[in-house]
């Protein structure tokens, strides 16, 4: 990485650090946008007349402190139902489009899938930024394609670690968090908007945004993709135009297929003929295999608890703080604060490599499989996301607002450790050449899964009148279910170092 290029990949990685961190991942700071919708009328319609005399009787005190009258109406179902709708449609994109956006980028490469993201998130804010509360439905467009945008933003983003060999990992992982990170953009437009900044403003400003995008695709990103491990002299964006030449390409997939045989295959040397079952296995076989539907389970409930708490956050605050919006507003500002997760990501990765390579040492004096070694040390950090999201749901569900600080802290902690834990299970777990596929089958599918998310507030809102209660013990249960996988996952490693002929 020495020479010409060093500055170069130090400056292709600052701006995809900024880039991830001021626009990838924003729908996640909902509740902050909610806050001003709600302010500026959005949706009021749905409220009907039986919720005026509420409003107008607590409204004026709202007034004063510059806070709609709508804020201290405590039962508009119908409004937050529309946001909370708008957001499951947002989730379920930021998921379920993981595996085309990601097919896009491998057939396309990186500039053809940058310049979709740049028109979808375009397009996004400026529909935001020209949407009044007459035509609040177009949110219903905005979220989805502002998502899209993200997606594509933070997936063409992660190959940059390729840039830095071994810190690749750490990189990934920093992006990561400053996706999750991001979700504060909105507490910012929040802030503005207290200030007099109005929400157009800042949208616009957003949309212009897009120069310095359009600008960075053709000046510090490449054409094509970034190779791993990185070829000798390789060059890109204002060093060359043309991205990875066919024969950097061809040593680059050399090599690559060198590594993947140490670190993957190297079971076949300690193990005979271990490695010519996994070759005979098809993905629909990993696809339906215990391990792989325990794990959408995990990911699943835990993940949708998660969307149910951010989709419905204000209206919690609301009911918790008894209508007062100076209260809503200093806790969703603080929920909003606690979202700059970047600082959070690494921790759970460390905490792999430093098991991986305990048990590495472990292995080399038993004799132990290479493969039960990797797997082994997602146990802990899968158990240990299993037990921050019961205790992030525990607190949620004692109706304290003191107590929802430690809430915030524990869901930015556990939300960091799930995606982390995710896609480390995935890669050591299965076979290199079918990672692709099943982390977007699995991304996917709990997507679905979080669609559950609308019917689940409309029952909160309906049939169990504003009471969350039931509610949270079948979530808290549910995610007891959870701690079945680190223990299948621990049991299958207990048999592989007992019998590793038992490999599969």
């Amino acid at each position: 990485m020495a020479g010409q290029g060093l500055p170069l990949h130090v400056a292709t990685l600052l701006t995809g650090l900024l880039e991830c961190l001021g626009f990838a991942g924003v729908l996640f700071g909902w509740p902050s946008l909610v806050f001003v919708f709600k302010n500026e009328d959005y949706f009021k319609d749905l409220c009907g007349p039986d919720a005026g005399p509420i409003g107008n009787a607590t409204g004026q005190a709202g007034r004063l402190g510059c806070m709609g009258d709508l804020f201290s109406t405590p039962d508009c179902k119908a409004q937050d139902e529309r946001f909370s709708l708008i957001f499951t449609l947002g989730s379920f994109m930021n998921n379920f489009m993981t595996f085309p956006t990601g097919y896009i980028f491998d057939r396309f490469k990186t500039t053809v899938a940058r310049l979709i993201a740049i028109f979808f998130y375009t397009t996004a804010t400026l529909i935001i930024a020209f949407t009044s509360a007459g035509s609040a439905v177009l949110l219903f467009l905005a979220m989805p394609m502002l998502t899209i945008g993200g997606i594509l933003f933070l997936i063409t983003n992660l190959q940059i670690g390729n840039l830095f060999g071994q810190h690749r990992s750490t990189i990934i992982t920093l992006y990561n968090g400053a996706f999750d990170s991001s979700s504060a953009v909105f507490l910012i437009i929040k802030l503005l908007y207290e200030k007099g900044i109005s929400l157009r403003a800042s949208f616009i400003f957003i949309s212009v945004c897009s120069t310095w995008h359009v600008a960075r695709t053709f000046l510090l990103m490449p054409w094509g993709h970034i190779p791993y491990p990185l070829p000798p002299n390789y060059s890109y964006g204002l060093c060359s135009g043309n991205g990875t030449t066919k024969e950097e390409k061809e040593t680059a997939e050399h090599e690559n297929r060198e590594l993947q045989s140490k670190e993957f295959l190297s079971a076949k040397e300690e193990t005979p003929g271990a490695g010519q079952k996994q070759e005979l296995r098809s993905f629909w076989s990993y696809a339906f295999s215990r391990r792989f539907v325990w794990h959408l389970v995990w990911l699943s409930v835990i993940q949708l608890w998660h969307y149910l708490f951010i989709g419905t956050l204000n209206s919690l605050l609301t009911n918790m703080a008894g209508g007062d919006m100076a209260r809503v507003s200093t806790y969703t500002n603080a929920f909003a604060f606690t979202q700059f997760g970047v600082l959070c990501a690494p921790w759970n990765g460390l905490l792999m490599d430093r098991l991986k390579q305990k048990y590495q040492k472990e292995a080399r004096k038993t004799g132990s499989s290479t493969l039960a070694v990797a797997l082994c040390s997602t146990v802990p950090s899968l158990a240990l996301t299993s037990l921050l999201c019961l205790g992030f749901a525990l607190c949620a569900s004692v109706p304290v607002l003191p107590l929802q600080y430690l809430t915030f802290i524990l869901q930015v902690i556990s939300r960091s450790f799930l995606y982390g834990s995710n896609a480390a299970f995935l890669t050591l777990a299965f076979p290199s050449e079918h990672f692709g596929k099943l982390f977007g089958l699995v991304m996917a599918l709990s997507a679905v899964v979080s669609l559950l998310q609308f019917p689940i507030f409309t029952l909160i809102k309906g049939s169990l009148q504003n009471d969350p209660f039931y509610v949270n013990v079948m979530f808290m249960l549910a995610i007891l279910l959870t701690f079945f996988h680190p223990f299948l996952v621990y049991r299958e490693c207990r048999t592989w170092k007992e019998s590793p002929s038992a490999i599969a």
